[in-house]
């Protein structure tokens, strides 16, 4: 989210202006070119947003609320405190950064590991990728410098 106003390579001030963003469904299906997976479509939940409070962005205090994956509750951290909170109360003029994850199945490919694989194409590109996605990279030897 976009929270200053940057004129001629400098800062000018801490935007405060509200932009609603989506709690429960952030729907991406229309604006996606091409094939999606329709076990995976691009649709997403908010599991948490960073905030920021005060006049300027050299100058405030971060604070967090986060969807607790296990009990379904929201909860706002404010330093030492963590308080009961919903995903609402998080649309603020201070919402900083948005983190989503996808509704429904994998994400691995962007979503796409189905129809690539389905189409005979390797979305591992022939490297060794573990059950997490995770792709074992080897060191190359460094060229001796003469």
């Amino acid at each position: 989210v976009k929270n200053c106003d940057v004129r001629g390579g400098f800062v000018r001030t801490k935007l405060e202006d509200v932009v609603a963003f989506p709690v429960d469904t952030l729907d991406l299906r229309d604006h996606v070119i091409g094939q999606y997976d329709p076990e995976a479509p691009p649709v997403y939940k908010l599991f948490g947003v960073s905030e920021h409070t005060g006049t300027t962005v050299d100058s405030g205090h971060y604070t967090a609320t986060v969807l607790n994956s296990i009990n379904k509750q929201w909860y706002r951290f404010n330093d030492s405190h963590v308080g009961a909170s919903t995903g609402d109360a998080s649309v603020t003029g201070g919402a900083y950064l948005l983190f989503y994850q996808r509704k429904t199945g994998s994400s691995r490919w962007g979503g796409m590991e189905r129809i690539m694989t389905k189409a005979k194409i390797d979305p591992h590109g022939a490297l060794e990728t573990d059950v997490d996605g995770f792709t074992h990279v080897t060191n190359k030897k460094k060229k001796k410098r003469g």
